[in-house]
């Protein structure tokens, strides 16, 4: 299932890939004509939010330039290695959900970085019931998920190829009913004074999409969830999204 579900995600990405090396230089034209929902969730992080009012999370989200696009042209884009970087997708909503999608959205980077995704979290907790965080990056060891109930960050987790970065709250129902069985171990990181090392457990891209099934909706299922043709908004991620190191004590 998941090899057929990884197709049809490169699938999409092929095509929108197709259009833009096919238009004018310096323009791109999202297709506005409503498809259903297609699957994502690989090498990608994305929000979902508990609303169906698409329009309030672009604005709560200071998106800019927005656009009208489908689902096929929207991941597409997102998924575009040269355009994707700075661009989001916002989704139609599908059972309730809203899906903003892109590997521009801020995540947990380490102590040597200024935590941009908790603060946007919150924020938008202030305004919507439930906001979830999810980043699922097999190919370099990175990944991670939080969820914030009634404006409360209730957990936070994140683990990249230096070990577990974010770890906030403590682990969920939905997390410990996973265990740690299928949790694949990488190495062993030696420590200063021991003779022994910490054994390294990580994630693995079906326990983001388990969690995201429990949590929400497991956004490679997508195209078997009944909803009608709809569209929904590409743009631009804010400026302030951007990686930044924190400062250096004096």
């Amino acid at each position: 299932m998941y090899v057929a579900i990884a197709i049809m995600t490169l699938l999409t990405v092929a095509a929108a890939a197709y259009l833009f090396a096919h238009m004018a230089p310096g323009r791109l034209v999202f297709s506005a004509e409503p498809d259903r929902p297609h699957p994502f969730g690989y090498r990608m992080s994305w929000l979902a939010i508990r609303t169906r009012d698409t329009g309030a999370v672009i604005e709560r989200l200071g998106l800019q330039a927005p656009e009208v696009a489908n689902w096929k042209s929207g991941l597409g884009a997102v998924y575009d290695s040269h355009i994707g970087g700075s661009r989001i997708f916002v989704s139609p909503p599908v059972n309730g959900w809203t899906f903003v999608v892109g590997p521009a959205l801020p995540g947990p980077m380490g102590r040597r970085f200024v935590d941009k995704c908790v603060p946007l979290l919150l924020d938008l907790g202030q305004t919507f019931v439930e906001v979830q965080f999810f980043s699922n990056h097999a190919e370099l060891d990175y990944f991670g998920w939080a969820r914030v109930i009634e404006g409360r960050l209730v957990r936070a987790f994140a683990i990249n190829d230096e070990g577990v970065i974010w770890n906030r709250g403590k682990p969920t129902k939905e997390e410990k009913a996973m265990g740690l069985k299928l949790f694949e171990v990488r190495g062993v990181r030696g420590r200063k004074g021991d003779a022994g090392g910490e054994i390294l457990l990580y994630p693995t891209d079906q326990h983001i999409m388990q969690l995201a099934a429990k949590w929400s909706t497991d956004p490679t299922s997508l195209a078997a969830v009944p909803a009608s043709p709809a569209n929904g908004v590409i743009a631009f991620a804010p400026a302030h999204w951007r990686t930044e190191r924190l400062a250096k004590a004096a």
